[in-house]
């Protein structure tokens, strides 16, 4: 049996907004406490002084009326306070050494005083109320007892007003973390459904689907930006291998074909031995042909991984062009045609001389496969700063405009380049190198001829 969903609070619990929108309700409530607790503890140690302060001093102008004046002088003086105006809260009882009431507003000793002097908190029937109080009880002259306190009920209430505050504070938290976390969840699930949407639809193979923005420059936008350029670039990969795959098959069909078609016919023949020999070349020829179209892809895939990057160092281009064009001079001149380099000497950027080298090469390859007898192939460097332009340009058929944007993809081959050999991975290649040294590959007409440009540096 499949398990049940979760119920709906377990649902929202498990919501990033709700648990975020909680925690600050949490926190916002923590912090009321502290505030309030630190409020109220100052409030009571200030009220607490001042009493403190009034009991003391009662106490002390009583005693010293009964010291100067004797008892009549302690009564009047208790019975005055009493009397007084405004000190309804004064709690005052003066008794005998057995405790009996001499004068005061008590009418009898508190149960929660005991025998020791010093402070006591009373809780006192007064008003038919319960109230609490705060007494110091001292003990006079002759073994007389006092007691002078003060009502702190109103303290107390003041105490169940905080708290009960801090308690509505706290429901009021909640109640607005929830409502904030339903909004903040329902404004947010929107656009992560539009994320798993996309999602989804794209690991079904919709690889042309993208994530939605809505131009307002949040981080949802910021993020469907990124994901949408990561997209682009595994589409553009995977449309690459596809491409790839198909025109590898293709062009190493023919080849395997041509050289099953060989052995098939050596079988069946049995010719003479040069006969044989002239087959036996023709079928290296085409496996040499395989060989190269593996040992394009492999360097195609090695300089698109960047890990080429690590033999970077300090070349000097005129060097690469003098060699390549060394190299590639016998070829130019077979066609009959002549070969100009212009590089000035030191001209250094930061690359990989080897790849550089190859990228010279196979311009200059193609050049010379179609430039025509008596015709001038030149290799140019040209550039400044760390940056560099190598131009190759011939007198050929060119490439029609609408062919140049096709002939950096791998195996494409177009009209013109049929009549020659080749796999069509040159450009491809020559591209590769232009973009990991951070440049482009760029392709102009001669007027007639090609004109191609590998741009070098930052």
């Amino acid at each position: 049996m499949s398990a049940s969903p979760p119920s709906t609070p377990v649902r929202l619990l498990r919501s990033t907004s709700v648990r975020l929108a909680l925690g600050y309700a949490l926190l916002f409530i923590l912090s009321s406490v502290v505030l309030g607790g630190l409020l109220w503890w100052r409030t009571t140690d200030t009220l607490d002084q001042a009493i403190e302060a009034a009991v003391i001093a009662d106490t002390r102008a009583i005693g010293d009326r009964l010291r100067d004046f004797g008892l009549a002088g302690a009564v009047e003086t208790i019975n005055t306070r009493i009397r007084r105006v405004g000190d309804q809260r004064a709690i005052y009882l003066l008794t005998d050494p057995q405790k009996r009431s001499v004068t005061g507003n008590l009418n009898a000793w508190p149960p929660d005083v005991g025998d020791q002097t010093g402070w006591y908190m009373a809780s006192l029937v007064r008003e038919e109320r319960r109230r609490a109080t705060r007494i110091l009880h001292v003990q006079l002259p002759n073994n007389y007892r006092l007691l002078v306190g003060r009502d702190i009920e109103d303290r107390e209430e003041l105490r169940e007003l905080v708290f009960n505050a801090l308690g509505w504070t706290a429901a009021a938290a909640i109640a607005l973390a929830v409502v904030g976390g339903f909004l903040v969840r329902r404004a947010a699930l929107g656009r992560i459904e539009e994320i798993n949407r996309t999602a989804s639809d794209i690991v079904r193979g919709d690889l042309k689907r993208r994530l939605p923005s809505r131009d307002s420059g949040d981080e949802f936008d910021q993020l469907a930006l990124t994901i949408n350029g990561m997209l682009d670039q595994i589409q553009q990969l995977i449309e690459g291998l596809q491409a790839t795959t198909h025109a590898v098959a293709h062009d190493l069909r023919t080849p395997l074909a041509e050289l099953r078609g060989r052995l098939e016919a050596l079988l069946r023949a049995r010719p003479s031995h040069e006969a044989t020999l002239e087959e036996v070349q023709e079928a290296v020829d085409d496996v040499d042909r395989v060989i190269e179209i593996f040992n394009a892809l492999l360097r195609l895939a090695e300089i698109d991984s960047g890990t080429r990057r690590s033999g970077f160092r300090t070349v000097d281009l005129a060097e690469i062009a003098a060699e390549a064009a060394e190299l590639y001079r016998p070829i130019v001149e077979e066609r009959g045609a002549e070969l100009a380099v212009e590089a000035p000497a030191h001209h250094r950027i930061e690359g990989d001389p080897f790849l550089i080298a190859q990228a010279i090469g196979n311009l200059l390859d193609n050049a010379a496969k179609v430039a025509p007898r008596g015709s001038v192939v030149t290799l140019t460097v040209a550039g400044e700063d760390g940056r560099a332009r190598i131009t190759v340009s011939d007198r050929g058929p060119g490439i029609p405009d609408h062919e140049k944007p096709r002939v950096v993809e791998r195996f494409f081959r177009g009209d013109a380049a049929r009549a020659t050999s080749g796999v069509g991975l040159g450009l491809s290649v020559v591209a590769a190198v232009a973009r990991l040294h951070g440049g482009t590959l760029t392709l102009e007409d001669n007027d007639p001829g090609l004109k191609a440009t590998i741009s070098l540096g930052a």
